[in-house]
């Protein structure tokens, strides 16, 4: 990989360029990344269920085409006998959890701070037509 300081690999100095200080490179898909501490207070699970519970206005900015990945937060002590099966972005700011209760009673899953990385695809990205898919 080539490191220069703009595109056309000069040193500017003073007189900056109006182009880029680094070259984009062709490759990679993942425009944002970021991790969030959010304060969720779930309802019960009944049950032998995996119900998903949505959580609005989360305040992060979460649009759609987000990858979320939600854990317990670090000072949250997670309820035993539940878990976090899947989490996805299911509506602008809304952040959707699905938890799963394996036991025969109802139970509710800790309140508190939640951890929740987002991963934010580049808008303008698309997959290529045929080939191994890291490789375009």
């Amino acid at each position: 990989m080539v490191s220069v300081t703009n595109v056309d690999g000069s040193n500017p100095g003073p007189t900056v360029v109006s182009t880029p200080d680094t070259v984009q490179m062709p490759t990679g898909n993942l425009w944002k990344v970021g991790t969030f501490l959010l304060s969720l207070t779930p309802s019960a699970v009944l049950a032998a269920t995996a119900p998903l519970q949505n959580f609005a206005n989360t305040g992060i900015g979460l649009l759609t085409t987000d990858v979320v990945v939600v854990t317990y937060g670090p000072t949250l002590t997670p309820t035993a006998n539940v878990a976090i099966a899947n989490a996805r972005v299911s509506a602008v700011d809304q952040l959707t959890i699905q938890f799963v209760n394996p036991t025969a009673g109802s139970l509710t899953p800790a309140a508190g701070s939640y951890q929740v990385t987002v991963f934010r695809v580049q808008p303008n990205w698309s997959a290529p037509a045929s080939g191994n898919q890291l490789d375009w």
